[in-house]
């Protein structure tokens, strides 16, 4: 049969069954979207079959609604706070409870057995009733969370029999007990993952080391710097098949007997791909790590602070299969330059800042970065914290690296201009963005008008996040954006020029979006009424922690010192405290 004869096949015409089967195989969140669009019978089947729900903001929709929606969901991922407030810019109590929606699964059928939470606000007793709810439960990971103590934790290691995974990412723990290891039963033995590295407080050893002991298919272990290097050696003994590790305090004398031990218990973890921690280090005992360097995949060392230029790149030489890199300031520009000659598959590339308040004493510079580019060809993601940038650097980037989906720079003097030329940064970043294609997340730094703008309007056609700080000239460099950027879903902005004009040009745009964020902008308390009365399907909060908030409601000139806007099918939410107010 020749290709132009063909038929086309009508999937219709297979039982629910087979499409069902078929659908397990999709395992985009946006391609399952996507697939319930198509018809009413697709609806359906997707409706049934889908397990797996991501919802990237707790307010978009209510818990009773997805339940109606999914009855057959068993793994919950759920962010809470804009993801301004990692940099200390939504109030404490703002909201994102996860309590609402506990309760609401627990009194339901559903089989939760996988929660992932997101800089949302957590309880105890929560926690406790989590662990109660389900049968099933499997696997807990919370990110940027706070509220909860080890006492919940403690209810989650009692009660939940088949736990596989417990990972602590970030949170802000109340340490009420050190014992909360000792509640897992003795019948547990199938952790796979367990992540406590954030955890302040001392933790039961001995109750970890029996824990480790009885979980054959361990695979990742990241503990916290309350772990001794003598514990540590136990457990690399017990669980010789890690396969990702994180190590807390790394000191000790490297001609102690307790040393030679660990040595002699590293070089028999030989399916070790991911190394991370060293939140206390001693670098005279790094050398007993580099036997397992060989075969890593991904190493973390932004919260190594007592490791500097010299032992990094005595590391790193040794990491050859390197694809993800998170490393501090403190390795240089000429440790930079050791990476890109000898980490020919990286694909991933952080560099946070070993000292965020001092910004003359930043390491690294747009030197690294044109080395890492030259050698480093299958770079992907960046995240970049460097003393300066210049535009040559930037182009010199886009041409070696075109393949860029995340690109984020942040130059410590936020409005600092090319050093050489001393022009904005505009053509730096031009370049990026017509270079790489396929970009999705974009976060610029320095100097820049509103012609970066134009730019990212006109040929960022895949971008979805966009962060800008201190950028722009006019409403026009909002106006570019909104206009070109088809594909945005999450624009946050603080310290810029627009105003109104450009909130409320295009206000059907923001349906397309999941949220807003405008701080210290020029934009007014009347611009966001007028927002909320042509845009009842949005939700628009004006956050302002000051005395004047009690004044917005006579001024509607005020400019608005924080507004956050995000889609919403169910109304306004009801928690919100007195420094938000709901328009």
């Amino acid at each position: 049969m020749s290709w132009g004869s063909r038929k086309t096949i009508n999937m219709n015409y297979f039982p629910d069954e087979v499409l069902e089967h078929v659908f397990d195989f999709i395992t985009s969140h946006k391609d399952r979207n996507s697939v319930s669009l198509v018809c009413k019978s697709w609806y359906k089947i997707e409706r049934y079959s889908r397990q797996r729900v991501f919802i990237g903001n707790c307010y978009s929709i209510s818990p009773e609604r997805l339940i109606a929606r999914f009855p057959g969901l068993k793994s919950l991922t759920l962010k809470g706070k804009p993801h301004f407030a990692d940099f200390n810019l939504v109030p404490y109590n703002w909201g994102g409870f996860v309590d609402p929606w506990i309760k609401a699964l627990a009194e339901s059928r559903i089989g939760l057995e996988e929660l992932k939470l997101k800089r949302m606000m957590v309880s105890d007793d929560s926690l406790e009733l989590l662990s109660k709810s389900f049968v099933n439960f499997k696997s807990l990971v919370l990110v940027s969370c706070e509220g909860f103590s080890t006492d919940g934790l403690a209810a989650i290691a009692a009660n939940c029999r088949f736990l596989r995974e417990l990972d602590l990412q970030e949170n802000d723990v109340d340490d009420h007990r050190s014992h909360w290891l000792s509640c897992f039963h003795e019948s547990c033995t199938s952790l796979v993952s367990l992540n406590f590295a954030c955890l302040r407080g001392e933790i039961n050893f001995v109750a970890l080391e029996r824990l480790v002991a009885r979980s054959p298919n361990l695979k990742s272990l990241k503990l916290n710097r309350s772990v001794p290097l003598d514990t540590l050696q136990k457990l690399l003994i017990q669980a010789p098949q890690l396969v990702d590790l994180g190590i807390g305090s790394y000191v000790h004398d490297p001609y102690s007997e307790t040393y030679e031990k660990l040595k002699s218990a590293i070089q028999r973890c030989k399916s070790i791909r991911s190394l991370s921690g060293f939140l206390e280090v001693a670098p005279r005992c790094m050398s007993a790590i580099y036997p397992i360097c060989a075969n890593l995949t991904f190493l973390n060392l932004s919260y190594a602070l007592g490791l500097h230029g010299n032992e990094l790149t005595k590391l790193i030489q040794h990491c050859r299969k390197l694809q993800r890199l998170w490393i501090l300031d403190c390795i240089g520009d000429k440790g930079l330059g050791v990476v890109a000659s000898t980490c020919k598959e990286l694909q991933e590339l952080r560099v946070f800042p070993s000292d965020p308040y001092g910004a003359e004493n930043a390491a690294v510079t747009e030197e690294g970065l044109v080395l890492i580019s030259a050698g480093c060809p299958k770079l992907n993601s960046l995240l970049y914290f460097c003393q300066q940038m210049t535009n040559a650097a930037l182009i010199t980037v886009a041409k070696n690296c075109p393949n860029f989906i995340r690109f984020r720079l942040a130059t410590f003097d936020p409005i600092k201009p090319d050093p050489v030329t001393n022009q904005p940064l505009d053509e730096g970043f031009g370049a990026i963005v017509q270079s790489c294609k396929g970009l999705k997340r974009l976060s610029l730094s320095g100097l820049l008008t509103d012609q970066v703008f134009l730019y990212i309007g006109m040929y960022a056609e895949q971008l979805e996040m966009l962060s800008i700080a201190f950028a722009g000239d006019s409403d026009k460099g909002m106006l570019y954006v909104l206009n070109g950027c088809k594909k945005l879903r999450k624009l946050e902005i603080r310290d810029c020029p627009f105003g109104n004009a450009a909130l409320l040009e295009d206000v059907g745009k923001y349906e397309t979006m999941r949220s807003l964020w405008m701080s210290s902008c020029e934009v007014t308390l009347g611009g966001c009424k007028t927002l909320a009365e042509k845009m009842p399907s949005l939700s628009v909060e004006i956050i302002d922690e000051s005395e004047q908030m009690m004044d917005f409601s006579f001024d509607d000139r005020q400019k608005v010192e924080r507004m956050y806007l995000y889609r919403t099918l169910v109304g306004h939410r009801n928690d919100a405290p007195d420094c938000v107010w709901i328009l």
